[in-house]
């Protein structure tokens, strides 16, 4: 396969002054698609690099590694005047600022929109917060449980399975969630820039972009008005809709029309169940989805999950085994496609990374730089914007 010369958005300057997920992930979005992204961090540096650290990667946690490839690490403390004009050198030389320091203390620091603006008109300036500033909930703090909780979904799991605490999915989804929207958005705006010359202040928030990701589907019967029924999609909270059980594990199948359904109860050698009553029509069927995901749980166990996977593919029924997480690097899929990448770093060793996930027919070349070391870019990037300053052994020593 050739590749292209460049990446789509080479040559795009970004001052990433982000942590943890929400940020880091638009930003390595961006860094993906070859655009050059300068994360500024604290002396401390971004608390997502103590996550899971050992011995052998301090300062290099699972969390930052996986957020953090392609950019370039420039360790400033902004209360002091030196780094923070290296700051405005940086900003004045960008095409995107974006952070996601609460309002207030980004305008002690003198970094507000309107004082980037000053220092460059043409900036697209990115404010990731957890709640809209312009309602009651501005400018308070959010963390991914908090947005979880504020939007609704910790109450999902009881309309499942009737257990009414309210609990989190396993996942940062709300963080992740608004990274995409923020990647988006910034990728917008710098499309209206090339075509104006205008930049301009995005504001991206946790809980608008969450609760407008999760209702899509489930608000359902509230979508009319009067309501025409409850909220939450019928069928994903329907309590019997789960992975089905097998002779030797379980494997979801997705019967997503009528047809799928009869040729299922076909291959469990029991086609009698859909003439019985309620459940002879396609209108019954559908009205008692229920009832057939209960019938099938009670046939699923006649063949293992390889068989099961082999025979409803072949069917053109949707379905796959269920799999654990621990086990997911082992996929034959994506070993085939060489989703998960061994590289070696030079402070931490061997370790895994995860291709972009997105595939072009006219790809760029896939040599993207390992996570940096907290300020290791520092004195480069001082170089290139013309502005001498000792280097910082402490920061260079602790990150190795």
């Amino acid at each position: 396969m050739t590749h292209t010369q460049t990446r789509m958005l080479e040559g795009l300057k970004v001052v990433d002054l982000t942590s943890v997920i929400f940020g880091p992930y638009c930003t390595l979005t961006l860094a993906d698609l070859g655009a050059q992204v300068t994360k500024v961090e604290v002396p401390a540096g971004d608390s997502s690099r103590f996550a899971g650290v050992t011995e052998r990667n301090p300062m290099m946690g699972p969390v930052y590694m996986s957020l953090n490839r392609g950019k370039r690490s420039v360790a400033l403390d902004l209360k002091a005047e030196a780094d923070l004009a290296v700051m405005h050198a940086l900003l004045k030389d960008a095409d995107v600022f974006i952070h996601n320091v609460r309002a207030s203390a980004i305008s002690r620091l003198g970094l507000d929109y309107d004082a980037v603006k000053a220092i460059n008109p043409q900036i697209i300036y990115l404010h990731c917060v957890g709640f809209g500033s312009d309602g009651p909930y501005g400018g308070l703090q959010a963390y991914d449980d908090v947005i979880q909780t504020a939007s609704g979904m910790t109450s999902m799991q009881s309309m499942v399975d009737g257990d009414p605490r309210p609990r989190y999915v396993p996942s940062a989804i709300a963080d992740k969630v608004a990274g995409l929207h923020a990647a988006y958005a910034l990728l917008a705006a710098y499309i209206h820039r090339l075509r104006t010359g205008e930049g301009q202040f995005v504001e991206v928030a946790m809980f608008e972009t969450f609760v407008h990701f999760l209702l899509q589907e489930h608000l359902f019967g509230l979508t009319f008005d009067p309501p025409t029924g409850p909220v939450g999609y019928f069928r994903q909270v329907d309590p019997d809709r789960q992975p089905f059980p097998t002779a030797d594990g379980h494997i979801a199948i997705v019967p997503y029309n009528d047809d799928a359904w009869i040729k299922l109860f076909e291959m469990t050698g029991r086609p009698d169940v859909l003439q019985e009553p309620g459940l002879a029509t396609p209108e019954d069927r559908a009205a008692n989805l229920g009832a057939l995901y209960q019938i099938l749980a009670t046939l699923t166990p006649q063949r293992t999950s390889a068989e099961w996977f082999q025979a409803l593919n072949a069917a053109s029924i949707p379905a796959t085994p269920v799999r654990d997480l621990a086990d997911i690097q082992q996929d034959p899929h994506l070993v085939a496609t060489d989703f998960f990448r061994r590289r070696e770093h030079e402070a931490v060793g061997p370790y895994f990374e995860m291709r972009p996930p997105v595939r072009f027919s006219r790809p760029a070349p896939d040599d993207q730089a390992t996570p940096p070391v907290l300020g290791q870019h520092t004195e480069e990037v001082r170089r290139e914007l013309g502005l001498a300053g000792p280097a910082d052994s402490a920061i260079h020593g602790d990150a190795a």
